[in-house]
């Protein structure tokens, strides 16, 4: 059936995927038990901690409402652990700590106050939980970051490590006798540099002698972890890639030189990209140009092997009890947890994200491409064409385009099949995901291309990559759009600002002003623009002249803007003044805000909102018919 692209029908529906989608994650190991978090957005976005037994069963270990979710660095993440089968987790809602035996009712370990908990570990000699703890008790200060211990008879907390702005990974050695931390400080983010600590526990519990392992201003470190037999690994970007050493009486020694990279971008808590199955053994999992890979190390002759899978990416890998669970996904396959047999290599699949059944005929594969942008550089992104079995376009049409810049802006597009980008494809739209200069994977010099040229270079990224597509003869020239979420939006919003590439845009709660957002921001990335941008306000002037919102003159395309009303991280006033700048200036402006929701989507019914009314936006801009009904948003200025 020959019908313009964009007004195809798809069973790739808003309502399917937020009826059928769960966040997953944070995998934890306990025996022969398996827990993982479920982000469900039927239950308002809640996350639930699942536990799977030895005989296949799974079970929910948080009853609603409790929420097991952490706002430490407001990303969160490490929002909970697991020992001997007692659950200690971070409820949202009051961000107590709470502590869940096997068969009981979770009961609240810490008090009520303005303290956050992450990324914890039981210590079982000391019966105390070592944890990154932040304080809010003051509000007219900046929150303090410590690791505490709290005891797991009174919820007493004690302060072990302080003194810096950040802390993260507290690690105990096999024997309790030793403490490896990460800390890193203003204005470095923790892939910028950060340092790795050991320090030996006294009798009474207290760290003693302490020493720098490794890292730096200029060396990025990622998941200390000790192996069985009491040695210190790390992952470190001392060679400009994100490599595994290990930590040696005394000496630093690598163990797989490899231009790849086996850490990422620490946004949040709890991230694994290595785990033991042994002292000599160890499977990892690393990056090569955009695609994860699953290996097995001998730590003792440092010979890798791949483990062959058909997954593009994976993550959070944790054994026990000889076998390695982890989080995978492909282009073809939805993310899912995945129990790996280091044995036989057998793979077996705990937990879709989704349980969709999708004809392949629906489904577009990324083409990984590489093109060039400013300066003589290549820069990399997924191409998704067009693709749904029911219907070809009329002779000589292009599809529009939509160019996704994904946040962070130290983040990557991953290759997992994404229904929120097959939404668009298999309605007919060609879709760029473009891992621009600053994103991970590509090693530290292509992450720091971005340093102090945010707004610039992730811009002429994303619009070289549009105009490569249009001069390859793929997409429509004269429809171009530009989507993104956070950073994304923000990229989003220069792009249409600063450039004439793109001929609409979508701004999913994305940053219009940088003074604004260097004022108002949460403590993890309040000095995240020192390098970025550059220090405030010595260097106000940039800020000034990177912000959109100082520049609505120059836009003249249509924009719609979605945005969490309770967002910490960029506050709505953000996307409420660029809205207010295009009504003065009357171009059409969608502006829909939600109420509850922080920072990025969680509730089904908004996912849903978000999806069709970006879908309709276009539909009126672009002027074509929809393939089904969506529910409107209202266009001012139309």
């Amino acid at each position: 059936m020959a019908t313009p692209y964009g007004s195809w029908t798809s069973p790739i529906t808003s309502d399917a995927i937020v009826s059928a989608a769960i966040g997953l994650g944070q995998i934890r190991l306990d025996g022969d038990d398996i827990y993982w978090v479920e982000q469900r957005p039927t239950e308002g976005g809640r996350n639930v901690i699942v536990q799977r037994t030895p005989d296949d069963r799974t079970v929910d270990r948080t009853p609603a409402p409790l929420n097991a979710r952490t706002r430490v660095h407001e990303y969160g993440g490490g929002s909970f652990t697991v020992s001997d089968g007692t659950l200690y987790f971070s409820d949202f809602a009051g961000q107590r700590l709470y502590r869940q035996g096997r068969g009981e009712a979770p009961e609240p370990l810490t008090p009520e106050g303005a303290w956050r908990y992450a990324n914890g570990v039981v210590d079982p000699r000391r019966n105390r939980f070592i944890c990154v703890r932040e304080d809010h008790t003051e509000p007219d200060r900046e929150a303090v970051n410590t690791l505490v211990s709290i005891d797991l008879d009174n919820g007493e907390a004690q302060v072990m490590v302080s003194g810096n702005d950040f802390y993260a990974a507290p690690r105990l050695s096999p024997d309790g006798a030793q403490l490896a931390w990460m800390t890193w400080n203003h204005p470095n983010m923790p892939w910028d540099g950060s340092e790795l600590w050991v320090g030996e526990i006294g009798d009474g519990g207290a760290l003693g002698h302490t020493e720098r392992v490794a890292g730096g201003v200029s060396e990025s470190i990622f998941q200390p972890e000790w192996s069985p037999d009491g040695i210190l690994h790390f992952v470190s970007d001392r060679t400009a890639w994100w490599n595994l050493y290990r930590w040696r009486q005394g000496r630093i020694e690598p163990l797989c030189a490899k231009n790849a990279e086996f850490g990422q971008a620490q946004w949040v808590f709890g991230l694994s990209n290595y785990t033991f199955l042994s002292p000599s053994r160890m499977i990892c999992c690393y990056t090569e140009q955009g695609t994860w890979h699953l290996a097995s190390l001998d730590t003792q002759t440092l010979q890798l092997d791949v483990i062959e899978t058909p997954y593009t990416d994976i993550s959070g890998l944790h054994a026990a009890a000889g076998r390695v669970v982890f989080t995978a996904g492909s282009p073809t396959q939805a993310a899912a947890i995945v129990q790996l047999d280091p044995n036989t290599q057998a793979l077996t699949t705990l937990r879709r994200a989704n349980d969709l059944d999708l004809d392949p005929g629906y489904i577009s594969s990324p083409e990984p491409i590489e093109f060039p942008t400013a300066q003589g550089r290549t820069a990399h992104a997924l191409y998704y064409a067009p693709a749904n079995r029911d219907y070809t376009a009329p002779a000589g049409e292009r599809p529009p385009l939509i160019v996704k810049s994904h946040g962070g802006p130290t983040s990557a597009a991953p290759t997992t099949l994404n229904l929120g980008i097959q939404y668009w494809t298999s309605r007919g739209f060609a879709v760029l995901d473009v891992n621009y200069g600053g994103s991970t994977g590509y090693g530290r010099a292509y992450r720091q291309r971005l340093n102090g040229q945010w707004g610039i270079v992730d811009v002429e990224d994303c619009a070289n990559g549009a105009r490569y597509l249009v001069e390859r003869g793929d997409v429509d020239g004269n429809r171009l759009a530009i989507t993104g979420g956070s950073a994304g939006g923000y990229t989003t919003l220069c792009a249409l600002t600063f450039h004439d590439t793109f001929s609409v845009g979508a701004s999913h709660y994305g940053i219009s002003d940088l003074e604004a957002l260097a004022g108002e921001t949460h403590k993890f990335e309040s000095r995240y623009l020192d390098s970025l941008i550059g220090p405030y306000p010595e260097r106000e002037d940039l800020y000034k002249a990177r912000s959109p919102i100082h520049f609505t003159d120059r836009l003249s395309c249509p924009l719609i803007l979605f945005q969490g009303l309770e967002d910490q991280v960029v506050p709505p006033n953000q996307a409420e003044m660029m809205a207010q700048a295009l009504r003065d200036k009357g171009l059409p402006v969608a502006y829909v805000p939600f109420e509850g929701e922080q920072h990025g989507l969680r509730r089904a019914e908004n996912i849903k909102r978000a999806l069709d009314g970006e879908l309709y936006f276009y539909s009126q801009i672009f002027r074509f018919e929809l393939g089904g009904e969506v529910e409107p948003v209202e266009i001012e200025n139309l």
